[in-house]
């Protein structure tokens, strides 16, 4: 669909988006971290490289999709474990 997009269904949580800043996660008002959990809820991955790999793979699809080449689904390499 184009034009905005629901957000604010989680409540106290706001994921903000800046061109110069990438992703920011604010819950109830405090700073918080975007993390990977796997189905088990062991943390995989948590922090500013999560934020910034989630932020490069949707301007990737969002650009492969403003260029016309019809790719549906767009991928990230593996993040390394600190």
């Amino acid at each position: 669909m184009i034009g905005p997009q629901a957000t604010g269904t989680i409540p106290g949580i706001v994921i903000c988006a800046t061109s110069h800043e990438g992703l920011q996660v604010v819950v109830n008002g405090k700073p918080a971290r975007l993390a990977i959990v796997d189905e088990s809820g062991n943390v995989i991955a948590v922090g500013d490289e999560v934020a910034r790999e989630a932020e490069a793979v949707a301007l990737n699809n969002f650009r492969s999709t403003m260029m016309g080449k019809g790719y549906l689904r767009s991928l990230s390499k593996p993040i390394s474990s600190s």
